[in-house]
C-alpha cells in the first residue's frame, strides 16, 4: 500500500512537470520565433515592386563656417530665413583689421610723399643739366659742369624707382588686409534656407575650440527621398520610374515620385543601394532628415489613389486568442507584449488592423500557446 503511495505521488510528479516545463522553459531560456511587421498599405499595393525607407535630403547643402577666427559683431539672418546667393549671413568683430589697415594705408601715403619728393628732384636735376647744357654751348661753362650733372641724375631716377617700388610693396599689404577684412563677412554661397540657430553677437568662430559649421544651408527646391534599397531588388527599378512617397510627418498622405538617380556603389554592411527620388510635385513643409518611405510602381498613381485611404495590415499568422480575445504578440527589446486588436476583414495573408500596434511593430508569427507577457524571444529572421 506504501509503494502505491509512493508511485501515485512521483507519477502526480512527473505528469505536472511535464505539463509545467514549457512554461517554465519559456521563462528561462529565450525562445525563438519568426516575426512579421505592422504595415501601411496603400490603394497602389497592387503595382508596388519594391518598398524602401530612408530620410528626405536636399541635394543641394552647405555647412558654412568662418575662414578665419574672430567674434561674432552682427547676425543678419535667422533659422527658418530664406537668403539670396551672396547674400551677407553674419560680419566678424574687424576693429583690429580695420586698425591694420589704417596703418598700412598711411604707410602707404608716406612712401607715395617720399616718390613725389624723388621725381620733384629728378625733374630739379634734369631741368639744370639742360640749363647748364646751354651754358656750356655758348662757352659760360665748362663741359665738366654738364658732366656733374649728367652723373647726378642717375642717382635720382634710382631713388624714384626705389620710392615706386616701395609704394607698391605697402599697397600690396594693404590689398591683403582689405582681403582679411572681406573674409570677416559670412556670405551665403547659393539662394537656400537657414536650417540651424545662428551663432549670436559675441561667441568666437573659428578658432581649435570653437570649431566646425556655423550656418548650415539648404536649398529646399532640390529636397529629394533618399533610401535604400536591397541589392536583389534593384532590377526592379528603374530611372524615371513612378514612385508613390509617403511621409512619417504628413500621415495619411502620399505623393508622386519619379526615380531621380540610383546610386553608384553598394552598402556591403546593408546590401543595399541608395536610390533617389524626387518629388514630382513641389510641397510646403518637406524638411530634411524627415522620415520617408517610398513604394517603386508600375504606373502612375491615379488621383482617386491619392485621394483614397490607406489601411493598416496586420499578418493574419500573428492573430491568436488569449482569454477569449484577439491579440498579437509584439516583440520590443526581446521580449514579447501582448496586445488586443481590433480587426478588419481579411486581405489575402493579412487583417485589417482597425485598432493595435502602430505600423511598424513586429509581431510573432504563429505565437505559441505557452508565450505570454514578457517572455524573452530571439527572433530567427533578424
Amino acid at each position: 500500500m506504501r509503494y502505491a503511495f509512493v508511485a501515485l505521488v512521483l507519477g502526480a510528479l512527473v505528469y505536472g512537470g511535464t505539463r509545467a516545463w514549457p512554461a517554465v522553459e519559456s521563462r528561462l531560456f529565450k525562445t525563438e520565433v519568426r516575426t512579421g511587421e505592422v504595415v501601411v498599405a496603400s490603394p497602389a499595393q497592387g503595382a508596388t515592386t519594391v518598398t524602401a525607407t530612408g530620410y528626405v535630403v536636399a541635394l543641394t547643402s552647405a555647412r558654412v563656417s568662418s575662414r578665419v577666427p574672430g567674434r561674432v559683431a552682427v547676425v543678419r539672418v535667422r533659422e527658418g530665413e530664406t537668403v539670396r546667393a551672396g547674400q551677407a549671413l553674419l560680419e566678424l568683430d574687424a576693429t583690429d583689421v580695420r586698425s591694420t589697415i589704417a596703418a598700412a594705408r598711411a604707410r602707404v601715403a608716406a612712401a607715395e610723399a617720399r616718390v613725389a619728393i624723388a621725381r620733384a628732384n629728378l625733374a630739379d636735376g634734369r631741368q639744370q643739366l639742360e640749363r647748364q647744357r646751354r651754358l656750356a654751348e655758348s662757352g659760360a661753362v665748362s663741359r665738366q659742369v654738364v658732366e656733374d650733372l649728367q652723373a647726378r641724375l642717375g642717382p635720382l631716377e634710382a631713388s624714384v624707382t626705389a620710392a615706386s617700388a616701395e609704394v607698391r610693396a605697402l599697397q600690396a599689404d594693404v590689398n591683403v588686409q582689405s582681403a582679411a577684412l572681406s573674409l570677416l563677412t559670412i556670405r551665403a554661397p547659393f539662394e537656400g534656407t537657414i536650417v540651424n540657430r545662428p551663432p549670436r553677437p559675441g561667441e568666437l568662430l573659428g578658432s581649435e575650440l570653437m570649431a566646425g559649421t556655423v550656418i548650415e544651408l539648404a536649398d529646399f527646391r532640390s529636397m529629394v527621398a533618399e533610401v535604400d534599397v536591397p541589392e536583389g531588388r534593384l532590377h526592379l527599378v528603374r530611372p524615371g520610374g513612378p514612385c508613390e512617397i509617403s511621409l512619417d510627418a504628413f500621415p495619411g498622405r502620399r505623393f508622386r515620385g519619379a526615380v531621380q538617380e540610383l546610386g553608384h556603389r553598394v552598402d556591403r554592411a546593408k546590401a543595399t543601394v541608395a536610390v533617389r527620388v524626387r518629388f514630382v510635385e513641389p510641397m510646403d513643409g518637406i524638411l530634411p532628415d524627415m522620415a520617408a518611405r517610398v513604394g517603386f510602381l508600375t504606373q502612375e498613381l491615379t488621383a482617386e489613389q491619392l485621394r483614397a485611404a490607406q489601411r493598416t495590415l496586420v499578418p493574419a499568422a500573428a492573430v491568436t486568442t488569449r482569454g477569449g480575445a484577439r491579440v498579437v504578440l509584439v516583440v520590443d527589446n526581446n521580449a514579447v507584449h501582448v496586445r488586443p486588436v481590433s480587426l478588419g476583414p481579411q486581405a489575402g495573408d493579412a487583417y485589417e488592423l482597425i485598432d493595435g500596434p502602430a505600423p511598424g511593430s513586429r509581431v510573432v508569427l504563429h505565437p505559441p500557446p505557452t508565450l505570454g507577457e514578457a517572455h524573452p524571444v530571439r527572433e530567427a529572421n533578424r
